[in-house]
């Protein structure tokens, strides 16, 4: 069997995560990664035994490198589009850490040099290709809950306090130059968590009747924190006026990673959206199913295995339900609309 040659720009925590990956793909191979620190390079070429020559400090050298299919750029936020887009221009197909970009015109622009040099694109969501989407879409498609009326999902974490003597909370301080809460570096909640209940939107609008991405956003609620990005954040959506999504995202509050989805039938409950865990479908019958699919060691390489895929079989979209750069450009949209309120 084919396999795809990877490289990796940018060698962060979310990177050496990304890469473990590789270790159950049949198709792809983690062959080169670039970063500005020397020791992280080392760390890499250690755990991943990759080969001193494709090693890189320089990032431009791993895009210029011949034996390199594919890039996954994990950088922080603010850096996505300018190496994404250098990327495409010397012909490379590109992963990108979600989000793409920082703005609509980006993404845009993203789109203008796919058109132009008809390389592969995705963003990184991994979670459309985990076994409980496959299994949701075909619950909703198969009429189980009946026309879609809404979605409420969450993806929060407290890393803001910290518990002190079992009950009381001390509030921590906070690092201006962690990426997280650093404005230039493209922080917030919103760019780093509230990106997955939108995205997540889209994808279960797109099995709606209408099928139209049209939308209004209202009901805003941002917190500011000192640093001057969000830290908690809520908006809805109305899709064309028939499917109405809630989106929380918080740096502040415990809201974990669960999403239900209503219609006029029943619902369906997904306990952790972003990682794999229970589904349970509730029926008007006042009845329910629980499934517990169970998942890979590493949830990335479902995501690894099936882009080699598409980019082998000459592809240059993923395959639904991964992220084309329509899905992208809409997405941004959401957000962009929703950080400035």
């Amino acid at each position: 069997m084919k396999k795809l040659n990877w490289g990796i720009i940018g060698l962060g925590k979310v990177a050496e995560t990304f890469a473990n990956g590789f270790s159950s793909s049949s198709n792809a191979k983690l062959l080169s990664v670039a970063s500005k620190d020397k020791l992280k390079l080392e760390k890499f070429s250690s755990i991943f035994k990759i080969e001193k020559n494709f090693l890189f400090n320089n990032y431009e050298d791993l895009i210029n490198c011949n034996e390199i299919d594919i890039i996954y750029i994990a950088l922080p936020n603010v850096f996505h589009y300018f190496w994404t887009a250098k990327s495409i221009q010397n012909n490379k197909n590109v992963l990108v850490e979600k989000p793409a970009t920082m703005s609509v015109i980006e993404a845009e622009n993203i789109k203008k040099d796919l058109i132009k040099k008809n390389i592969f694109f995705s963003e990184g969501y991994m979670y459309r290709y985990l076994p409980q989407i496959e299994l949701i879409l075909k619950m909703i498609k198969d009429n189980k809950i009946g026309d879609l009326v809404s979605l409420e999902s969450n993806f929060g974490i407290n890393i803001l306090t910290k518990k002190k003597f079992f009950i009381f909370n001390r509030k921590k301080k906070i690092n201006p130059n962690d990426r997280k809460f650093n404005k230039d570096l493209g922080g917030g909640c919103i760019y780093d968590l509230g990106c997955y209940p939108s995205s997540f939107s889209l994808l279960i609008n797109s099995l709606n009747n209408n099928k139209s991405n049209e939308f209004k956003i209202i009901d805003i609620k941002n917190e500011i924190g000192e640093t001057g990005v969000e830290i908690d954040a809520s908006a809805n959506i109305s899709f064309n006026n028939s499917f109405n999504a809630k989106l929380n995202s918080s740096f502040k509050r415990n809201l974990g990673s669960e999403s239900t989805i209503k219609g006029t039938k029943g619902s369906i409950i997904i306990k952790d959206t972003w990682q794999g865990d229970k589904v349970i479908l509730n029926s008007d019958k006042k009845n329910y199913d629980e499934f517990n699919l169970g998942k890979k060691k590493n949830i990335y390489s479902y995501q690894i295995e099936k882009l080699s895929e598409d980019v082998i079989n000459g592809k240059l979209h993923p395959n639904y339900p991964g992220m084309s750069i329509k899905d992208t450009i809409q997405n941004m949209k959401i957000i962009q609309n929703w950080k400035n309120e």
